[in-house]
């Protein structure tokens, strides 16, 4: 490879940082994490492993409040008490589904925007702690909710802040690991998401049956769990050592690696590769500000990161918040709607997990655009079965339509789900990276509120009442995301951050990623 116009002046840098006592040669450091394996980095990086999961916790909470608002829309108390009679029950109609669903994207589009900015001026630990402290708050509003508008502002000001918890989560996991747990832990916040989902169907499926007020108080009381787990773990937990080196307080980044790391981890050799990484970012004049994300530097690595989010919104993501009563409104009885969303939810959980052992194994690029391409083929097969004949009174097909839309789900968190995460931290710039994932947290949310005005309309009986022909919306969409991942997705597995920088630098073409040598 020819000498880059943007490649770092090494010799310069090594001179440079020896006043701190690091070491110059930073070649084998780099060796050693490209031939680390998943075991061996595991035993090196036992802490890190353990504060990028904590860091992740805050996610759960992200999910948990929209999956429960979704699926009290199917709790009779809850119609009953904020909806109107249509026929012989009770139902919350579609504009106020439509705002009540809007409150947390639209707090989510600012919360992720504003958390860039806290994050590099006081840290991501400051940041996280203060979040908490504002979730244990917006609960409150959400409890003692006794009518819609009411609950309308809780939800905003709940997506304000937990908007902030898509932005820390993933830029914390992706700054802390070495690159043969990048992949696990950056994954590991889609689990949490389905976790915080999963969780929230289980409580709603306990308590849908009460006849009274506790049907849908309970559930957001038990919120309160998560922040009083969370703020008495984060008093104990480091600094990213990268917001460390942005600010130049070396020793305390050394200080910081020491708590991630065991003791046979260099922490100057670790320390000078991640200098070295961000001057060459300062060369390649990447900045730090929301604006230098859409500059040329920067501005493919951006488009990617919104890319990879927003097509889990396009491919059919926010159905999932409505399961229970999609599977209710398909056919079934209450309590196997609502059974049926737990194992759906359940089964996403799995998938999560073999990700994993398949992030191990396959590409980041393989399994993104296989799995969005069986996504698509599900999506049209649920919306044919819609067209059989006597749907009404048919429950082989009911049940079928269900079962793939479980299928599906199982195929998201296997694949767009996880890896979403995992592209968006390592395409991202160091120096830019929480801005971009806000940036792109902020673009899936903006999306994602187009998704919860449009559903209820679609799905609602008083409505246009769809029903499974909601994949024909979906499956077309996922056509057109299949296209674009296949052409602008490059497969970044086994890449330090500061080889991805050189070839984003150079125009690496998305298909040559794979291969790429440097000479």
């Amino acid at each position: 490879m020819e000498e880059s116009k943007h490649e770092i002046d090494v010799e310069a840098i090594a001179k440079d940082v020896s006043n701190n006592d690091i070491p110059a040669d930073g070649t084998t450091e780099l060796l050693d994490e490209h031939s680390l394996s998943f075991m061996q980095a595991l035993k090196l990086y036992p802490s890190a492993v353990g504060w990028s999961m904590f860091f992740s916790l805050g996610v759960i909470m992200t999910a948990f409040d929209p999956q429960l608002l979704g699926s009290l829309f199917a709790t009779p108390a809850f119609q009953k008490d904020f909806g109107y009679l249509y026929g012989d029950s009770y139902i919350v109609s579609a504009p106020w589904q439509t705002a009540l669903g809007m409150g947390n994207p639209i707090g989510q589009v600012v919360g992720a925007l504003g958390a860039g900015y806290p994050m590099e001026w006081y840290g991501r630990k400051p940041t996280f702690i203060t979040c908490v402290i504002l979730t244990t708050a917006f609960i409150f509003n959400q409890f003692f909710a006794r009518s819609l508008p009411v609950l309308l502002v809780g939800e905003l000001i709940g997506g304000l802040i937990l908007g902030t918890y898509t932005t820390i989560a993933p830029t914390y996991a992706s700054e802390v690991c070495p690159i043969a747990l990048r992949g696990h832990l950056t994954a590991y916040i889609n689990l949490c998401f389905v976790t915080g989902q999963l969780l929230a169907n289980g409580v709603i499926a306990g308590t849908s049956q009460l006849s009274n007020h506790w049907a849908y108080s309970a559930p957001f009381a038990l919120q309160w769990a998560f922040p009083a787990i969370i703020l008495i773990g984060s008093i104990f937990a480091p600094e990213s050592p990268w917001w460390y080196i942005r600010k130049g307080r070396l020793a305390d980044a050394e200080k910081a690696l020491g708590r991630l790391s065991s003791k046979s981890v260099d922490k100057k050799a670790a320390l000078r590769a991640m200098i070295e990484t961000d001057r060459l970012e300062v060369e390649m004049e990447t900045g730090t500000s929301y604006w230098d994300c859409f500059k040329q530097i920067n501005l493919r690595r951006t488009e990617i990161s919104v890319g990879v989010f927003t097509t889990q919104v396009f491919s059919g993501i926010y159905l999932v918040g409505y399961a229970a009563y999609f599977f209710q409104l398909a056919g079934l009885t209450g309590h196997k709607a609502f059974d049926m969303s737990v194992g759906f939810l359940a089964v996403g959980w799995v998938g999560t997990v073999l990700s994993w052992i398949m992030i191990s194994k396959f590409g980041r690029r393989r399994i993104y655009n296989i799995g969005l391409a069986v996504l698509t083929v599900i999506m049209f097969l649920i919306a044919f079965l819609d067209f059989a004949p006597d749907y009404e009174n048919r429950p082989g097909i009911i049940w079928a339509q269900s079962t793939l839309l479980i299928l599906w789900n199982g195929v998201f968190d296997i694949s767009i789900g996880p890896i979403c995460y995992v592209v968006i931290c390592e395409v991202s710039a160091t120096k830019v990276r929480s801005k971009t994932i806000a940036i792109a947290t902020a673009a899936q949310a903006i999306v994602g509120i187009i998704m919860t005005v449009a559903i209820p309309y679609m799905i609602n009986p008083d409505q246009a009442n769809l029903r499974g022909k909601m994949g024909l919306f979906f499956g077309g969409l996922s056509v057109i995301c299949f296209i674009w991942a296949w052409f602008r997705i490059p497969e970044t597995k086994g890449r330090t951050y500061k080889e991805l920088d050189l070839m984003f630098a150079e125009g690496v073409r998305t298909r040559e990623f794979k291969k790429y040598k440097f000479s």
